[in-house]
């Protein structure tokens, strides 16, 4: 039992190595809290089901080798529901850099694995409100997060819910454009991190901060997700932006607030929930930086 014990406490250390790199942060706490929170506490039983090539592949035992990979592990086969790639989480978890006592509201929290690690950087005095849509993953979530004291497991569509406001609000579906009531419940300097899919062949992980201008916006990276029920689905407006157009983007302007003018990447009109994708003048420079590998960056990578 205490070569097991100790082999695992290897492969863990080994993997919090793995994704302190992937972070790219400076945090010192990064590499100890992916080292002391254990994956497989928030995953079903072994033998676990891992994706590849958009296909499942069984583990042959309990091995927890298998899972401190940077690999997709099934919560819910038949929906297609995964705990997301490491690699992908440590890179996003580094763009927002969680700090101690900010309030960080998790959309999309599967079985509570990231809010556990969001939930450590926020400490002391931070909280983490976890919302997850799946009944029976909210319930697991809830057992599993439950040695998290600062932690609140919510059951509900995070797109039609009141929203407590927020220094961070980190969202694990794809979404067409943010709801507004996420942008509004974003404290000043706050940060939403979200995977935009503005169409079929686009996807990427875009970072908003709330400035004293409005929502500034920066593309970090591909990321494919599963939809945000309620806020995937096709909007009204302007022709959906293309790869190039979507990593030129540079900020979001509510209607509300300003009239779209020509620079806008995206419109879209719905009601009082109106969302403007807009390119900021001057950014030519870096957007050519950008489009020399856009080709690279648009490619499929399922989470």
């Amino acid at each position: 039992m205490s070569g097991e014990r100790d082999h695992s406490e290897e492969l863990r250390g080994f993997y919090a190595r793995l994704m302190v790199a992937a972070s790219k942060s400076s945090d010192p706490r990064f590499e100890r809290i992916f080292e002391l929170v254990p994956r497989e506490a928030f995953l079903p039983p072994a033998p676990w089901k891992i994706m590849a090539r958009e296909r499942y592949f069984e583990t042959p035992s309990a091995n927890p080798a298998y899972i401190y990979q940077n690999n997709l592990v099934a919560l819910d086969a038949e929906k297609g529901i995964n705990n997301g790639e490491p690699f992908l989480h440590a890179a996003l978890i580094g763009a927002v850099a969680p700090q101690p006592g900010e309030t960080v509201t998790h959309i999309g929290a599967g079985t509570g694995y990231y809010s556990a690690i969001l939930s450590m950087l926020v400490l002391p005095g931070g909280r983490v409100y976890a919302v997850e849509i799946e009944d029976k993953l909210a319930v697991a979530a809830r057992t599993n997060l439950a040695p998290f004291e600062n932690v609140t497991v919510a059951t509900g569509n995070a797109v039609l819910s009141p929203m407590e406001p927020s220094d961070l609000i980190y969202v694990n579906a794809g979404v067409v454009a943010p709801p507004v009531e996420w942008l509004r419940a974003l404290r000043p300097g706050g940060r939403l991190l979200f995977p935009w899919r503005p169409s079929e062949t686009v996807a990427l992980a875009v970072l908003v901060t709330r400035s004293p201008q409005g929502f500034d916006l920066k593309p970090l990276m591909p990321a494919w997700f599963i939809p945000c029920i309620g806020a995937s689905e096709p909007l009204d407006g302007s022709a959906p932006p293309d790869c190039n157009q979507a990593w030129r983007s540079r900020s979001i302007r509510l209607m509300s607030q300003q009239v779209p003018d020509e620079t806008a990447t995206a419109v879209y009109p719905r009601g009082s929930r109106f969302r403007v994708f807009g390119e900021q003048t001057g950014e030519f420079a870096a957007v050519q930086v950008v489009t020399e590998v856009i080709h690279q960056q648009c490619r499929r990578v399922t989470n």
